[in-house]
């Protein structure tokens, strides 16, 4: 939490993105329990065991929440399933009957089990550890809802906002404000800090990056923080590129999470030293290892040197990584800071 207030500690904190997931052992024992993904998602014994189990083996700073983006759409009304080796699968909005089926409002106890997860999580875990919620951004759950899965280049939600822009404003400034109620639960729930998640942000060209990324994460920050004056949020802007900066400005969140498209010594020397960067190291290089992991850590301790940094990955972690690799990882970091 120091580090989102603009210190500069001199080993970084550290979580990774996915952290709770496919490539621990304990994680995919409990997962069998669960008759689907949605299921184990709203089960508190099981997503705060998930949310806990990467803080018991390696020891980070700050645990995230298990949960998923688009429990958001569940909670509007649209039907959420996950297909397993397949993904998430939608009822996807395509006429105006559809959309008339969504909620005006999200529905906060249909959230009830994320929010309990929430509080039990906070009970067992250390004082000095960071409990982060999370939530997608408005225009990164809108692909899923459109296309009713998740799709390459996101046309189908590309096309409509082009087609249709009215109809895509109103569908944005639902997500936007069920997005800041569901932010605000979690903090009364007893995170720390959220992280607005916008996987898709770099698909967007100048004009739409602006009316669909930027306005509706700076009028989510500013819903949470009418309701948590001060709440601490990490925007992860994937693919913003030379954008990193002004999505930081606008919006006004602490943290800019950065992808692996982007240069670390670049992003630090762009985005305001009042703002801390997280990120970036490749996925594919903690499953390789060795030299090559060593080197990709030393680069981005380098970069970050004296300027507010939370170490992470540049995307979420693949299952097929090695926990050897986690664990050389976070002694390296700590030792080299």
């Amino acid at each position: 939490m120091e580090t989102l207030s603009g210190g500069t500690p001199s080993c970084p904190p550290m979580w990774l993105m996915r952290q709770a997931g496919r490539y621990l052992p304990e994680y995919r024992a409990i997962r069998a329990t669960a008759a689907s993904f949605l299921d184990f998602c709203y089960t508190p014994d099981l997503a705060s065991e998930a949310t806990l189990q990467p803080i018991r083996r390696f020891d980070f700073d700050a645990a995230i929440l298990f949960s998923d983006i688009l429990v958001v759409p569940d909670a509007l009304g649209q039907t959420v399933r996950f297909v397993e080796g397949e993904g998430p699968r939608l009822d996807a909005l395509e006429t105006r009957e559809d959309f008339a089926r969504l909620a005006t409002g999200i529905d906060l106890q249909r959230l009830a089990p994320v929010f309990e997860t929430v509080r039990r999580v906070r009970a067992e875990l250390a004082g000095d550890k960071a409990l982060i919620g999370f939530c997608g951004a408005p225009f990164t759950v809108a692909t899923y809802m459109i296309a009713g899965r998740g799709t390459p280049d996101q046309k189908p939600a590309r096309m409509f906002a082009y087609r249709h822009p009215e109809a895509f404003q109103v569908l944005i400034d639902r997500l936007v404000e069920a997005s800041a109620r569901y932010l605000v639960e979690q903090f009364r729930a007893g995170v720390d800090c959220v992280q607005i998640f916008d996987s898709w942000a770099g698909v967007l060209p100048r004009g739409e990056f602006d009316r669909w990324c930027l306005e509706p994460v700076e009028g989510l920050v500013r819903k949470v923080r009418a309701e948590v004056p001060g709440a601490p949020i990490i925007g992860f802007p994937r693919g913003a590129s030379t954008e990193l900066n002004e999505f930081a400005a606008r919006t006004g969140v602490d943290a800019v999470g950065i992808d692996t498209s982007v240069d670390m010594a670049a992003a630090a020397a762009l985005v305001d030293r009042s703002v801390a960067v997280q990120g970036n190291l490749d996925p594919f290089a903690l499953i390789a290892g060795g030299v090559a992991l060593d080197r990709a850590i030393d680069r981005i301790l380098e970069a970050t040197a004296g300027r507010p940094h939370i170490f992470n990955l540049g995307h979420g972690i693949l299952p097929e990584t090695p926990i050897a690799h986690v664990e050389r990882l976070v002694e390296r970091v700590r030792r080299q800071a």
